[in-house]
């Protein structure tokens, strides 16, 4: 059983950018709710909120195109 090199490639790279998201939604959520008082509030836990869930989905994702890459033939 052979498999696809380059599929694993992009699997591994959509994981370390799925890594950056997982510690950054946190970190923006943590800023917005220790500031609950400033204007920017609801804008930072919007944008806290997108991140997490965008963490999620390239987290799905990352992992679809790793199974594709280590279970499919090179062709």
């Amino acid at each position: 059983m052979k498999t696809n090199k380059e599929l694993i490639i992009r699997g591994i790279k959509y994981l370390a950018y799925t890594l950056v998201l997982m510690f950054t939604a946190p970190i923006i959520l943590y800023q917005a709710f220790k500031n609950t008082e400033h204007s920017f509030y609801l804008p930072v836990l919007v944008v806290g909120f997108i991140v997490a869930i965008g963490a999620i989905a390239m987290g799905f994702y990352s992992i679809k195109v790793l199974m594709e890459g280590i279970f499919t033939s090179n062709k």
